[in-house]
């Protein structure tokens, strides 16, 4: 058997591709050779490009179901085919679980663990009736596993994220691969004044590998599990956090 990371004559899409993590996955498949489509609610500025290539922009709010198969069709139309979908798209700010809104909450379902199933179940459709399947990833988060305080309502969504992930796994293997990457903090332009006028020095102490992710860490990993190299792999949980954290216990007896 033949295996390659050359993506070249494969169709991936992107949700939330046009900025952060999911602009540097983007990127990252286009220099693989695939051809790439990027989902979002506004109009980039600026597309991914690699190569001389550019990924195309489709617009669409994902938390509606009909926009999110819309998205897809849209894509498949584009490209002919689709051999990769990475729901990316998600986030949430902080909030104090005991006054936020009702409405609040559904939003971040929404966009956290509705949205990723609304894409992935049209783009399971398309890949099932093709010869070679196709491999679905699912962004996630350590709050999934070690929920901060407040990220009650998103911790919540990216723990039902994961379970999704092997749900959807069991019910679509052999021909779609279904799996999760479960992402800790990670440098980009969006989060920098989350981690401190140090600019994060203070947070990579607490992390084993010395530093935080960078968008390009998580999208090498995209590229592995969307590749023939992860051909057994499905339901799987990769953990992209530096070794995660090291225990409070651990740092004060260390003052």
């Amino acid at each position: 058997m033949k295996v390659t990371t050359d993506f070249g004559g494969r169709a991936v899409l992107v949700t939330g591709g046009t900025k952060g993590i999911g602009f540097v996955i983007a990127q990252t498949f286009l220099a693989a050779g695939a051809e790439v489509v990027v989902g979002g609610r506004a109009e980039p500025a600026v597309l991914p490009t690699a190569g001389g290539r550019s990924a195309y922009f489709i617009p669409a709010d994902i938390r509606d179901a009909t926009a999110a198969a819309g998205l897809v069709s849209s894509a498949v139309e584009r490209m002919g085919r689709l051999d990769v979908l990475v729901n990316n798209a998600g986030g949430s700010p902080d909030a104090d679980a005991a006054t936020v809104s009702p409405r609040f909450v559904e939003k971040i379902v929404d966009l956290n663990l509705l949205a990723p199933f609304y894409v992935a179940q049209p783009a399971n459709k398309v890949m099932q009736g093709q010869e070679t399947g196709g491999s679905i990833i699912n962004i996630g988060s350590v709050s999934a596993h070690d929920p901060q305080p407040g990220t009650a309502a998103y911790s919540a969504a990216k723990a039902g994220l994961l379970t999704l992930t092997r749900a959807l796994a069991l019910e679509w293997s052999p021909r779609v691969r279904v799996n999760h990457i479960t992402t800790g903090l990670i440098r980009t332009e969006a989060a920098a004044s989350v981690y401190g006028e140090d600019e994060g020095a203070a947070v990579a102490k607490v992390i084993p590998m010395g530093r935080m992710a960078v968008p390009a860490d998580v999208a090498n990993t995209c590229l592995y599990l969307a590749s023939d190299l992860s051909s057994y792999v499905t339901g799987a949980d990769i953990a992209v956090h530096g070794g995660g954290e090291f225990p409070a216990r651990y740092l004060a007896t260390r003052g």
